[in-house]
């Protein structure tokens, strides 16, 4: 995975230098999150790495699916996807592009888990308190787990801050032992 990860980089930093500078990143985010999915999906994955299914057929058949989202930049990096025999590495490229696409924009996504459904009051809270100590935007998901017993955990980037009850429960008795 590190080594996909590496070789995945240069290119999304690359396509995200064009997006940049045609100020076309949401248009590429949806793009290339397009683009990850198709490739895969097992059947998709077979045509790729079929010998009687040239690179340009490929490059075709994505730009089919892609529709609107297909420009001639895109089609012609796909195009050096395939030629180099890379196309499989879209997640990685769209995982990373999104990465640099939220340094640009400073915006992040903070995961929230919690043992009970927040109010809208507590999410604002929550998330203006994330902006205040990492200066970006911040977009919360929440999920509920039961087995948190109170209290939440966030996840934001690097940032994780485990103040839920079971997590307490666990340091105090690491504490004691």
């Amino acid at each position: 995975m590190a080594e996909a990860i590496t070789i995945a980089r240069p290119y999304a930093v690359a396509v995200f230098a064009i997006a940049k500078e045609k100020d076309e990143l949401k248009g590429w985010s949806d793009l290339l999150a397009l683009l990850a999915q198709c490739v895969a999906d097992p059947k998709m994955q077979s045509i790729i790495t079929s010998p009687a299914v040239s690179d340009e057929q490929v490059v075709t058949l994505l730009a089919d699916i892609s529709g609107e989202l297909m420009s001639v930049d895109a089609r012609n990096f796909l195009a050096l996807l395939a030629e180099n025999n890379r196309l499989q590495l879209l997640a990685y490229i769209a995982v990373i592009f999104e990465e640099l696409r939220a340094e640009a924009e400073h915006t992040m996504t903070a995961d929230v888990t919690t043992a009970r459904a927040l109010t809208s009051e507590q999410e604002s809270n929550i998330a203006a308190a994330l902006k205040k100590r990492t200066g970006r935007d911040v977009t919360l998901i929440t999920t509920i787990d039961d087995s948190l017993l109170g209290g939440a955990i966030i996840r934001a980037g690097d940032l994780i801050i485990d103040g839920s009850a079971l997590g307490k429960l666990n340091r105090l008795a690491n504490a004691i032992i």
